[in-house]
C-alpha cells in the first residue's frame, strides 16, 4: 500500500460533479454551488481540489479571464476557468443537476 492521501476524494469528486453538469466554472462560482448542495467546506479546500484536480487530470484549466471592477484589493480579478479533464469520472448525482436547473435560471 503507498503510504500518504490517498489520491479519490469526496470533495473533489463532488467538484467533477458539479463542473460535469455546468460545463465550465471558476472557483469561487464552485465553492458558492459546492456549499448549497453538499456539506460546508472552505474555500480554501475547494481550491485545492481544483489544483490536485489538475494534477490527477480529472480537472483541466479552460481559460483565464480578467475581469474589471472596483474591488477591495484593486481594480482588476482573475478568473481562472476549470472544465472536466480526461479522466474525469462523474456518476451523474441528481441533487447536483436539480439544483443547477433551478440555478440558472
Amino acid at each position: 500500500m503507498k503510504k500518504g492521501r490517498p489520491t479519490k476524494s469526496v470533495i473533489r469528486q463532488n467538484v467533477v460533479e458539479i463542473l460535469y453538469y455546468l460545463g465550465q466554472g471558476y472557483g469561487y462560482q464552485i465553492a458558492k454551488i459546492y456549499n448549497e448542495i453538499f456539506p460546508t467546506v472552505t474555500q480554501r479546500s475547494v481550491y485545492y481540489h481544483l489544483r490536485k484536480g489538475k494534477e490527477t487530470k480529472e480537472i483541466k484549466m479552460h481559460k483565464i479571464e480578467q475581469e474589471q471592477g472596483n474591488f477591495s484589493w484593486g481594480s482588476v480579478v482573475e478568473k481562472i476557468y476549470y472544465t472536466l479533464g480526461e479522466k474525469a469520472a462523474p456518476r451523474g448525482e441528481k441533487r447536483v443537476k436539480e439544483f443547477l436547473k433551478s440555478w440558472k435560471k
